[in-house]
């Protein structure tokens, strides 16, 4: 609808558009506190920081020790599992507070998206200005938000088991699925209140199928690069693109029954990654130069060109970390950059939108 300077002002109208404005706003706030926290979590992990605390005190950890008899206390809980004891024996007060401190942090943020969320969430719900049909998804969110928490602690008690110095791979996956699902669910959430209409191009109704398949490709290599970190599997095999002069490595299905080499084989493990990063680089490769071609310059072109560039340096990267054996910055960017990459197709699918088919049991 073409702007009318002298058509009258309607609040009614206009007041539902602000509303849905705001909340995206703090959608999308939220969204990013949770990037970072994906950022913070990798680096925790990479520098062996996770299992430094080994109580879940949701309210009372908020704050951290503040006295030497709170630090002897925590350091001598330490003392009792088994990374202590296989890894960092003997390094003392100083050197526990040195991986005490970047867990901490990782904690004291998620209580802070917490509070970011439900503190908006009453907020806006106490104010009217949820927007109508939202209000299920933001509790849905809350709690899923609530979940990932206690996942968080599922996982770090795993590695306080006998003979164990990390966490369990598998819960260490779901925790990240869970981030990644959180994030995936705020930032399509916040899209949709600020860019309600499907609007795209006719043109891109021939390349969603291999944007949906892109997309599906690129978080498959996520959540297989979650299993190369849960059983370090970046720390072997490192040259590119050849795996010690093979295609496919040696010893690549060594374990019995033939599942587990999915999830515990380092052979099997890096090479399921490098194959879904390739794969999805071939993809979005050819959506690229197909939506260059055929899509008409706008913001769907833009988004998927956006989308490859995300790949493209994500892909970079992860061959970087591998020839340099997963030093803990470019491993935390690596991680850090993949939740950029989800953020880039979820912008890509959102901005292809068609028409919404007609519904057949509404009267015309």
């Amino acid at each position: 609808m073409p702007f009318d300077a002298q058509a009258p002002y309607h609040p009614t109208v206009a007041a539902p558009e602000r509303r849905g404005q705001a909340v995206a706003l703090w959608l999308l706030a939220v969204a990013g506190m949770v990037w970072v926290m994906v950022a913070i979590g990798g680096a925790t992990r990479l520098t062996g920081s996770g299992l430094s605390i080994m109580e879940w005190a949701p309210f009372r950890g908020f704050l951290p020790p503040t006295s030497d008899a709170e630090w002897n206390r925590l350091y001598d809980l330490y003392r009792t599992i088994p990374q202590y004891e296989l890894v960092n024996r003997g390094f003392g007060l100083e050197g526990f507070k040195g991986i005490f401190w970047l867990e901490w942090i990782h904690r004291f943020w998620g209580r802070l998206i917490g509070l970011a969320y439900a503190g908006g969430l009453a907020w806006f719900w106490l104010r009217g200005r949820i927007p109508a049909g939202l209000g299920g998804r933001l509790v849905g969110l809350l709690i899923l938000g609530g979940l990932q928490g206690a996942v968080g602690w599922f996982m770090v008690a795993s590695g306080f088991e006998a003979d164990r110095t990390a966490v369990s791979p598998w819960r260490l996956v779901i925790h990240l699925s869970l981030a990644l699902l959180l994030f995936a669910m705020l930032l399509w959430t916040a899209l949709g209140l600020l860019r309600p209409n499907r609007d795209a191009p006719p043109e891109a109704a021939r390349l969603r199928p291999l944007a949906h398949a892109s997309a599906g490709l690129a978080v498959l290599a996520m959540l297989a690069g979650g299993f190369v970190a849960g059983i370090r599997a970046g720390l072997d095999f490192n040259t590119f693109p050849l795996m010690d002069g093979r295609l496919v490595p040696e010893g690549y299905a060594a374990l019995s029954p033939v599942w587990r080499n999915l999830i515990e084989n380092v052979a099997a493990v890096q090479f399921n990654h490098r194959l879904l990063a390739t794969l999805t680089a071939a993809a979005v490769g050819t959506l690229v130069v197909l939506a260059w071609r055929r899509l008409p310059r706008g913001g769907a072109r833009g988004a998927v060109l956006l989308f490859g560039a995300a790949v493209a340096v994500q892909y970079g990267l992860g061959v970087l970390t591998l020839l340099h054996r997963v030093p803990a910055a470019l491993g935390t960017m690596h991680q850090t950059v993949a939740v950029g990459v989800l953020a880039a197709a979820l912008l890509m699918l959102h901005a292809l939108r068609g028409p919404r088919p007609p519904d057949p049991a509404r009267r015309p």
